[in-house]
C-alpha cells in the first residue's frame, strides 16, 4: 500500500530526530528532568525509539508508538517551563507554544490510522 508523502514526511522527521540523539547527546541530556533517573541511558533509548518508530512508518502502523512517545516526551516539555536553567536558554513562548505542538503532532500522527 502506498501511504501519502507526508507520513513519509513524519518517518523522516521522526527518525532524523531519534539520529540527533546520538550527534548531540549533550543537547538532549541538558534538557532532561532532574527527577528521571540515567540521562544518558533515556537519551539513549530515546533515540532508538524515534528512529526505530519513525522507520515503522514507513513499513507498518508504528502510529500508537509515535503517540505515546510524545505523550512521554511532555514531561520533557513541562520540565523546561519549570525554571530558566532548564528552559536551556529556549525563549519560554517558544516553551510554550511546544505544548499545543505535541497535541498537535500526536492529531497528526492519529490520522494516519485511517489509512
Amino acid at each position: 500500500m502506498l501511504y501519502p508523502w507526508h507520513l513519509y514526511l513524519m518517518a523522516g522527521m521522526y527518525s532524523f530526530a531519534g539520529i540527533m540523539h546520538f550527534i548531540k547527546p549533550k543537547a538532549y541530556t541538558r534538557i532532561m528532568p532532574r527527577y528521571l533517573p540515567n540521562h544518558k541511558v533515556l537519551v539513549f533509548w530515546s533515540g532508538i525509539a524515534e528512529v526505530v518508530l519513525g522507520i515503522g512508518l514507513c513499513f507498518a502502523k508504528a502510529i500508537w508508538g509515535i503517540i505515546a512517545m510524545l505523550l512521554v516526551f511532555l514531561l520533557v516539555h513541562f520540565y523546561m517551563l519549570s525554571s530558566e536553567k532548564a528552559s536551556a536558554g529556549i525563549p519560554k513562548w517558544i516553551l510554550i507554544l511546544r505544548i499545543p505542538l505535541q497535541f498537535g503532532l500526536m492529531y497528526w500522527a492519529y490520522w494516519y490510522l485511517q489509512f
